[in-house]
């Protein structure tokens, strides 16, 4: 071995060169790792421990995991039967409140019914007709008051009167039956009555143009107070002077 200093020759175990005093580094100690890179290799058994640790860690969740999945289906299980119970009561309970609503429904409707259904018919309703091979012109029919009615004030009711070839016409109180007018007498004899009282009968007539026959006709009565009442007629299939509408 050389001194890598003076060249001189040296003993391959020198460790200074005897003629410059330099110290001298054996060829197969570079290749001897330091102390501090030996302790940085990871030994086997360090790596077998970090498994052990990641195997423990995955258990652990998957413990957990599973609790919570069953923790869940529980709670589901719970929540399900504790809303089937409280749709059973509440249903239990709401069947006396909608049997109560319904009465009272029914009750308002009867009150209204009542209380709005003061004109009732009485007798045919019947067309008239100064040429049978055109149709009718006149109707006529009798009304009156249902039982406890209050009075109703003819002079200020409508009449709606319409066809299906035809735009619904209205007709207002007069003293002569027209296309426009209609007249009102009590009992059939006392022409120009405006009042209709409770026990009377009340003689509606008003004329019309020529409706055919086979015609289905609709009248409605509308009082200033009340409810109006509507009914439907149809003209006979042989239109003679007087006719029964049915």
């Amino acid at each position: 071995m050389f001194c890598k200093k003076c060249g001189t020759t040296v003993p391959d175990t020198a460790k200074f060169c005897d003629n410059c005093g330099a110290p001298q580094i054996r060829p197969d100690t570079q290749a001897i790792p330091s102390h501090t890179e030996a302790t940085t290799t990871p030994e086997p058994g360090t790596s077998k421990s970090q498994r052990y640790v990641v195997i423990g860690i995955m258990g652990i969740v998957a413990l957990v995991l599973i609790a919570a999945v069953f923790y869940y289906y529980v709670m589901l299980g719970a929540g399900f039967f504790a809303a089937q119970t409280a749709q059973e009561t509440v249903y239990k309970g709401a069947t006396p409140q909608s049997t109560v609503t319904q009465k009272a429904q029914e009750t308002v409707y009867k009150g209204v019914e009542q209380a709005t259904s003061n004109i009732q018919m009485i007798g045919n309703v019947y067309g008239l007709s100064s040429s049978p091979s055109a149709g009718i012109d006149e109707i006529k029919f009798t009304i009156g008051l249902k039982p406890g009615a209050p009075p109703v004030d003819v002079s200020h009711m409508q009449i709606v009167f319409s066809t299906p070839a035809a735009p619904p016409q209205i007709l207002v109180w007069g003293d002569t039956p027209d296309t426009g007018y209609f007249t009102a007498k009590e009992n059939g004899v006392n022409p120009g009555v405006q009042v209709m009282e409770a026990q009377t009968q009340t003689e509606i007539d008003f004329k019309v143009t020529a409706v055919p026959k086979n015609t289905r006709i609709t009248i409605e009565l509308r009082p200033s107070v009340g409810a109006s009442l509507p009914f439907s007629k149809t003209t006979p299939a042989t239109v003679q002077k007087t006719n029964v509408l049915y």
